[in-house]
């Protein structure tokens, strides 16, 4: 059996056109063959040079063979194997359907491995530019900014996998900066239009209640329809934030988890907003604060 190449053991020699090309090895296959990485350029110093580089770039890396696999084979694992299990179903679907849309129809077919930071900078200008499909009259061929940043967040989060499992030597998105987001200012109520709002829903004995609750601790739509009354403590006057109540389409609605780990929280409630859900509890005929009033249990 040969004896298994170091990774960064490499060669040099002058080809019959003239050119040199040069070889390192970056990594093994499953039955110890070495997998190599060339190079090529018009005089030894450049080689030289260009190996000084490659060598550097493949430190302390060991690829598998697995690392020539496209860019949208390698997408499409990481979804179904690293990402569908931590994701609700709706948030796997649009990572997906926007890696369809925007992603592979341009880097798709390329080597994972041969993905650098000037193809991501490159797709990114596209995007902007032209990346939108099927404009609506009068909207713009591009797509935003914060969506693009969107994606970018994506592909880093597939690439950095890519970089630990050894199927890349480094993460080629870490080198590039999406594009800059400007935050839009949030729009809050004035207070003239907050008591406009107040005064309408205490006409309403259905709503009230939840709109109320709303109001005064910003919870949102998901999270506090998915209270329960063992979130709250009515002694202390909070509510433990813990799950939130969504939707798929064509499918029942269903809890789960809050969507990142900061979004489980207590909070302590305003008093009157505490003094309003103790009230409401001494008639609640279900788990739920704010079950459906036309249907409580």
């Amino acid at each position: 059996m040969a004896k298994r190449r170091p990774s960064g053991n490499g060669m040099v020699r002058k080809r019959d056109d003239g050119r040199w090309e040069g070889r390192i090895v970056v990594g093994h296959k499953d039955n110890g063959d070495s997998i190599f990485r060339y190079i090529s350029a018009p005089t030894q110093k450049g080689l030289s040079a260009k190996l000084r580089q490659l060598t550097e770039a493949y430190k302390g890396v060991d690829l598998t063979e697995e690392s020539n696999m496209s860019l949208s084979v390698w997408l499409d694992k990481w979804l179904d194997e690293y990402m569908a299990a931590t994701l609700r179903p709706l948030t796997l679907k649009g990572y997906r359907r926007s890696l369809e849309l925007h992603v592979k129809p341009h880097l798709g077919n390329k080597a994972l491995s041969k993905i650098t930071a000037a193809d991501l900078r490159s797709l990114y200008r596209t995007l902007q530019e032209t990346g939108r499909v099927c404009p609506r009259d009068g909207q713009s061929p591009g797509l935003s900014a914060r969506t693009v940043h969107g994606i970018h967040t994506t592909l880093h989060r597939a690439l950095k996998t890519a970089m630990e499992q050894n199927l890349i030597p480094s993460n080629p998105a870490a080198e590039v900066d999406p594009p800059k987001v400007d935050g839009a200012p949030m729009k809050i109520l004035t207070e003239a239009q907050l008591d406009t709002f107040m005064s309408v829903i205490g006409k309403d004995e259905f709503w009230h209640d939840f709109f109320y609750t709303a109001v005064t601790t910003g919870l949102r739509r998901g999270e506090i329809c998915a209270l329960r009354w063992e979130d709250f403590d009515a002694k202390q006057g909070t509510l433990h934030v813990r799950r939130t109540l969504h939707k798929g389409k064509g499918k029942p609605l269903t809890t789960d988890d809050t969507k990142t780990y900061a979004g489980t929280r207590k909070i302590v409630l305003p008093p009157s907003t505490a003094q309003l859900l103790r009230e409401r509890k001494k008639t609640a005929l279900a788990e739920w604060i704010f079950s459906n009033p036309f249907d409580p249990e």
